[in-house]
């Protein structure tokens, strides 16, 4: 082993363990990992920032930006629309949900197709008398699967396709994957929806009706003279919040204003409606001298739901540029309550309700949090919000909605529906499918043909120009920049050859078919724990060595780290689908592998023969 070989594997396996550990993002691990290749000399200085060039990564923001675009457009939809069965029993609404999560992710980022049929997921469970995991995991499952059947259904193909390219045998087409993935995603959809479904927990769903349903939402008169009188509502949530209590409105002169400005004082015979549990409620009107209006024992949504009619008061969010009553507030009487599922990757993790000024930017109460089925309104406020939390929100329809739009929430309740463009929906859809038509013919590379695509979108305005950019998951983008050149360095210094050599002789010891099964497993147990493009890139140099040293067909193994990086069952964190079923599913850690690990089995016993079959070596 040289000095550049042994120095290349130290970072290589620090990136892994940082990707499994999980403290840092994968974008920030894989920048950490190029930066320390360049200061290193592994990497030159001048190329470091090749990647971000490279084909695979222009076809990934590609697809992201064009399924955004069929997605705002309505054009899925419509198609969900025409496709989901008003009647019939469980088996043929799992097949019609899960068959077309599974078709949509063949053509579009499958984390959006996930993200699109969820709430419809959620429906058929409730429909059906399910717990809502029972329907939400085949559902992630199905999608994942479906992406292995494009070239463009997920990223670690296209990854496997640009090694391909960079070895002289030129880019998969876009159906080239078809065969074996084909064959894989449908003995696995059928084994979800014969028998998979039946092995998933049955958990209580993190529903709103489920959010601390012994919690009060109380209104306390603030006393003449009182310790409450003249202080602002930020001063007095700070003193609630030693007794875990929050306030979540304020009725002055009959004016009832939900999420108040935190910088509004408050003054005698204010009523503060305040949300505690029974034990704490105590203590909070202790704290400032308040003395209840009314008691009412209910949960949150019975209260939104019961309302009574003769309430007349008025309901406005506060504006935060003025503190004139009413002067700039906007009335309206409608009040929900809903669930927002947060989307990995989204700028919301990590963020807390009191940093993004929930209440003063956007109108809105964030009334608990549901993480992996356990829930609170402790410190809801300075609680950071994580990937698959089920956040449980307050405030009137279009501001839930915009919230939902700009972070990337999906709801996870019943949807706001905007009427779709059909003209846009109608242009989306055939832009799209010419786009996949010369790829998929060769009359123009991927990379190129789905740029084309983005500019008609844009210059149509199916995408607008400033969603274009939000569209993207940049730190996909950054990850593959990264580690593309580090891949490269795998080749140069000859650290992938020394690896493959290793692993050929003292474990696959010189059996090409043994070395095939040893690529898949490795792929699909690491793409369990890291994120699938990272896994993608890190394997393929490993498989193209195997293969050169075995002077076999290089393509078989490529393929099996496609199939392997596209299989990750066994944790909620190895893909983003697992990830966004989390929390509505109310699942634990552990309970993937009960599926999952029947299910990595299969794909390892139909894919192997296939690959073998399609894929000579």
């Amino acid at each position: 082993m040289t000095y550049d070989q042994g120095l290349l594997f130290a970072i290589a396996i620090t990136t892994v363990v940082f990707f499994l550990w999980g403290r840092w993002r994968h974008d920030v691990v894989a920048l950490g990992a190029l930066l320390a290749c360049v200061f290193a000399g592994l990497v030159p200085s001048g190329d470091a920032f090749a990647g971000v060039g490279h084909p695979a990564v222009i076809t990934v923001a590609c697809v992201l930006i064009l399924s955004s675009g069929l997605q705002s457009t309505g054009a899925v939809d419509a198609l969900v629309q025409r496709v989901m069965p008003k009647t019939g029993g469980i088996l043929l609404s799992l097949i019609a949900l899960v068959g077309l999560g599974a078709l949509l992710s063949a053509f579009m980022n499958n984390v959006g197709a996930m993200a699109l049929l969820m709430p419809i997921a959620v429906q058929v469970a409730k429909k059906h008398g399910l717990p809502a995991g029972k329907v939400l995991m085949p559902l992630a499952f199905g999608t994942i699967l479906g992406g292995m059947m494009t070239l463009i259904g997920t990223p670690p193909n296209m990854i496997v396709s640009g090694f391909r390219a960079d070895i002289g045998s030129g880019h998969f087409g876009m159906f080239s994957f078809l065969p074996v993935g084909g064959v894989v995603a449908a003995a696995g959809v059928l084994f979800l929806l014969l028998v998979g479904w039946r092995l998933v927990p049955g958990r209580e769903a993190a529903g709103a009706a489920g959010f601390e349903t012994g919690n009060y939402l109380t209104e306390a008169r603030v006393l003449d003279k009182g310790k409450a009188v003249g202080k602002n509502l930020r001063e007095i949530e700070e003193a609630l919040g030693d007794v875990d209590a929050q306030v979540v409105g304020l009725v002055r002169n009959e004016l009832r204003i939900t999420a108040p400005n935190p910088t509004r004082a408050v003054k005698a015979d204010d009523i503060l409606i305040i949300e505690a549990d029974p034990d704490a409620l105590s203590a909070a009107l202790t704290a400032l001298d308040l003395t209840l209006e009314e008691q009412v024992p209910l949960t949150v949504a019975e209260d939104n739901q019961e309302e009574s009619p003769a309430d007349t008061t008025a309901t406005v969010y506060d504006s935060k540029e003025s503190d004139h009553e009413g002067s700039k507030d906007t009335t309206d009487k409608q009040v929900d309550i809903q669930e927002l599922v947060v989307m990995p990757g989204t700028s919301l993790i990590g963020r807390t309700a009191s940093n993004i000024r929930l209440r003063s930017q956007y109108g809105i109460n964030l009334l608990a949090i549901s993480r992996q089925g356990k829930r609170s309104i402790k410190r809801l406020r300075i609680t950071p919000i994580h990937a698959g939390d089920v956040l449980l929100m307050q405030g009137n329809p279009s501001s839930l909605a915009g919230f939902a739009s700009t972070f990337g929430c999906v709801p996870l309740a019943q949807r706001s529906i905007s009427l779709p463009d059909k003209r846009h929906a109608l242009l989306a859809s055939v832009i799209m499918a010419l786009a996949i038509g010369a790829a998929a013919l060769g009359l123009a590379p991927a990379a190129i043909s789905f740029a084309t695509g983005v500019l008609v979108f844009t210059l149509l305005r199916i995408v607008p120009a400033r969603k274009v950019y939000e569209s993207v998951d940049w730190s996909i983008i950054v990850l593959l920049g990264a580690l593309i050149p580090v891949a490269g360095a795998m080749a140069t210094t000859g650290a992938a050859d020394m690896l493959a050599r290793t692993l050929l002789e003292n474990v696959a010891q010189g059996q090409p078919i043994l070395a095939l099964a040893m690529i898949l497993v490795l792929t699909m147990t690491l793409s369990d724990f890291m994120n699938n493009a990272a896994t993608a890139a890190v394997m393929c140099p490993l498989a193209i060595s195997l293969a050169m040293e075995l002077q076999v067909n290089p393509d078989s193994f490529l393929m099996a780290v496609a199939i392997g990086a596209s299989c990750a069952f066994l944790t909620p964190i190895g893909h983003q689908n697992n990830t966004l079923i989390l929390g509505p599913g109310g699942f634990r850690f552990g309970d993937y592998w009960r599926l999952g690990l029947p299910m990595e089995i299969l794909v390892v016993g139909v894919s192997l023969p296939g690959l073998l079959w399609v894929w000579p070596l």
